[in-house]
């Protein structure tokens, strides 16, 4: 049996109006992800693969085409609909790590599920367990103030596993950090790939791009290039 589809894009279309002008941000993009992929999406400012990306995480809905996540057709779903399945089914990392600064490492990682109604006592050992494996279990009662910068960005990903997502989606997640830590988290990322999860990470670096599986390039709102780099840890084990 293959590998299944989690992500799959039909002939999506995305357009806006500005004005008297209508914008044209993606043009009929097609994709298929499968389970276990670690998927690099590039291009030029303005190409398109922020809008791909809000679509992707279901912060946004196509103005034509299908999205379909795991077996869901998310297309024409409402808004209510589509924040239920970004707490549920998707895991965000941004370049500004987007925590809570009020909050300590643990509440911050908590957060997701909080939103879905977890009982205290169970959604307290879930963060505690993701702390220790990004490697902060002793910095849990700090504020995000208190870390470095590839410290916080540990409690993002923490916070994005958190729900046990079908894809995590990171938006230049080492855009913000110095090199050292930047090659710390990417590391982390190349273990989430080998534990099989499904990695899809907007990035602006050739040599970051091709540390996945697969290099998808966009340029003015259609995809320029799909190139696959390797195969993916799942499919290796099929």
């Amino acid at each position: 049996m293959g590998v299944k589809s989690i992500v799959r894009l039909e002939e999506v279309r995305k357009t806006y109006q500005m004005g008297p002008v209508t914008v044209e941000a993606l043009r009929g993009v097609s994709i298929d992800i499968k389970s276990g992929e670690y998927v690099t999406i590039m291009g030029p400012s303005g190409c398109g693969k922020s809008t791909l990306l809000n679509l992707l995480g279901c912060l946004d809905r196509p103005s034509q085409g299908r999205y379909y996540l795991g077996e869901q057709d998310v297309s024409t779903m409402d808004d209510d609909e589509l924040s239920a399945v970004r707490g549920a089914r998707l895991g965000f990392i941004f370049q500004s790590y987007n925590l809570i600064q009020q909050l300590t490492v643990l509440e911050n990682i908590e957060i997701p599920l909080y939103y879905q109604g977890w009982p205290e006592s169970e959604s307290r050992a879930a963060a505690m367990e993701l702390a220790r494996r990004v490697g902060l279990g002793s910095r849990v009662g700090h504020k995000p103030s208190e870390l470095s910068g590839g410290q916080q960005q540990r409690v993002a990903i923490a916070r994005a596993l958190v729900n046990d997502p079908l894809v995590i989606l990171a938006d230049e997640p080492t855009g913000n950090l110095d090199s050292t830590s930047g090659t710390e988290i990417l590391s982390v990322f190349d273990e989430l790939h080998w534990q099989g999860k499904t990695l899809i990470m907007v990035t602006h670096d050739d040599e970051i791009a091709h540390r996945g599986t697969r290099n998808i390039r966009i340029r003015d709102g259609l995809v320029e290039k799909d190139l696959r780099l390797r195969e993916s840890a799942a499919a290796r084990t099929q």
